[in-house]
């Protein structure tokens, strides 16, 4: 009896302590819930890279990873497809031309020293594209297509012009500690830079070379001139050393932060291809949902029902076991970070029927050792301990199955294969715990001791046998 007590005392702890982590921790919903952006970016082959191995695939995918972390996107899913693509979904983004601006960029940044006796040459060639660029601003609001390529095609040979007259450096943005965004006054921003150990040397002496010269630090980004700065003669005898830098362009809030992603995350090794950006409605997501409620809800009343009109106070019992295993399940996604999506809900209702079975197995079971003469305690006893087995195996070879899917799935099957293993934990402990300590504890109430709510066809000449 005390051992009973102590085990229900636990069980009220663990619900209480559930519904405090589903109430502090809300369910996380995956793109077909809650709506978002996908894209789909196909890596191309270089000259130098003619061919996409499943490394290069691997490297431009963890590229993407570390943007999308320092876009702060939870629960995006990136993988790859085929041979030379990469799915990405991105719960939540609501602005996929930013999503494809800053996954799909190289951003190859290097700084660069200015040739001598190009100071002229500069000056014009900067003057030349500064122009172009306000040019093609005004083409943008005209929206004529022909003229904005033509445009763009004069601003990237000014951007060829101007790359010539610098040397490039071994300094890049490979020795990057840091980026981010700083605001420099007014709605204008710049993208601070702060490199490593190396960098820093690195920096310092290109720095040294130019200081007082005339001579510019060009800071180029996919091989087009960010800016190009000169460096006061104070620095020519060191150099700018403490590896700090600073990119100012007239950037607007959002240029600046998702330039930083981009440096953060660092550069594409190979170029990539928008294949597909697609959004999806957080309508979609709703209706989805309500629709995975009506039906969770509709079908877990009629088990509920069932469950009680045919095993009676067993049924009963099972029923508030099935409300804690849902409880403990849904608490153990959230407080793990799970990620709910369609397939996952799915996973959900499924192990909910493999905890109902479970209870059926032992119901079952207890019900043919009361009608084979057993006291009411020994065949609820011998219920549990004889549907114990089938209970093992049923859950374990699931659980093979599911380790399969995950293993070898991907994406949505993951979550699925996730879900209902963790359901079938859950529930084999619902089962053999909380149903178990109800159930015994029950059969100390002698008001309740009645076979016949345990057994309802069982013949009266055996009920009068089996209340002790």
């Amino acid at each position: 009896m005390g051992r009973q007590r102590s085990l229900l005392a636990l069980i009220l702890v663990l619900a209480i302590a559930a519904i405090v982590v589903i109430v502090q921790f809300p369910v996380r919903l995956g793109l077909d819930l809650q709506g978002g952006s996908q894209l789909t970016l196909r890596v191309l082959p270089t000259a130098a890279v003619p061919t996409i191995t499943p490394e290069k695939l691997e490297a431009v995918q963890r590229v993407i990873e570390n943007r999308i972390n320092g876009l702060g996107v939870s629960e995006a899913l990136v993988q790859t497809v085929g041979s030379d693509q990469i799915s990405i979904q991105l719960p939540g983004v609501s602005d996929p031309e930013q999503a494809e601006r800053v996954l799909g960029g190289t951003a190859q940044l290097d700084f660069r020293e200015q040739r001598q006796g190009t100071e002229a040459e500069l000056t014009v060639e900067f003057n030349v594209l500064t122009a172009k660029r306000l040019e093609l601003e005004t083409l943008k609001k005209t929206g004529d297509a022909a003229a904005i390529a033509t445009k763009q095609a004069e601003i990237d040979a000014s951007n060829q012009a101007i790359s010539r007259l610098f040397d490039k450096t071994p300094l890049t943005g490979d020795s990057l500690e840091t980026a981010y965004p700083a605001p420099i006054g007014g709605d204008a921003w710049e993208v601070v830079l702060k490199f490593n150990a190396q960098g820093a040397e690195g920096f310092a002496n290109l720095t040294k070379n130019v200081a007082g010269t005339g001579r510019s630090l060009g800071i180029f980004l996919d091989d087009r001139l960010l800016s190009a700065p000169r460096v006061d003669v104070k620095y020519a005898a060191s150099g700018i050393t403490g590896g700090n830098a600073s990119i100012s362009g007239n950037f607007a809030t959002k240029e600046a932060n998702d330039l930083s992603v981009q440096l953060r995350g660092g550069a594409l090794p190979v170029p990539v291809r928008v294949e597909e950006n697609r959004t999806i409605g957080a309508s979609l997501g709703r209706d989805s949902i309500q629709s995975s409620i009506y039906a969770g809800a509709l079908g877990l009343a009629l088990v509920l029902i069932f469950m009680v009109f045919y095993y009676r106070l067993p049924g009963f019992i099972a029923d508030i076991s099935l409300l804690l295993y849902a409880l403990f399940t849904l608490a153990i996604f959230n407080l793990l970070g799970v990620t709910l999506t369609l397939p996952g809900v799915a996973g959900f209702l499924l192990s909910i029927g493999m905890a109902v079975d479970a209870n059926v197995l032992i119901f079952e079971r207890t019900r043919e050792e009361l009608q084979a003469g057993k006291t009411l305690y020994r065949s609820v006893e011998s219920g549990f301990y004889r549907a114990f087995s089938s209970i093992l195996d049923g859950n374990v070879t699931t659980l093979i199955a599911c380790a399969a899917l995950f293993w070898l799935g991907t994406g949505l099957v993951k979550g699925f294969a996730l879900t209902l293993a963790l359901g079938i934990g859950v529930s084999m402990f619902t089962a053999l715990t909380c149903s178990r300590t109800l159930l015994l504890y029950v059969l100390t109430i002698p008001s309740l001791r009645k076979p016949h709510w345990f057994s309802p066809n069982l013949p009266s000449s055996i009920q009068a046998e089996k209340t002790s």
